[in-house]
């Protein structure tokens, strides 16, 4: 018996991938709405960090 007949034969199985679904979408909206909205200095502060060794210390 293949594994898909398994999890077709569990009761309110659906709703786990639309669930999985929205959370994913939900989270990607918020993560895109922080990015556009997000100060440009801290972006790039944020994105200069791997390469700054002296910021290290600093924190």
């Amino acid at each position: 018996m293949k594994f898909i007949n398994y999890l077709e034969s569990i009761a309110g199985i659906s709703i786990y991938p639309l669930a999985s679904l929205l959370i994913f979408s939900i989270f990607f909206a918020i993560a895109s709405l922080w990015a556009f909205k997000a100060d440009k200095k801290m972006v790039d502060h944020i994105s200069r960090i791997p390469l700054d060794n002296d910021d290290i210390h600093s924190l």
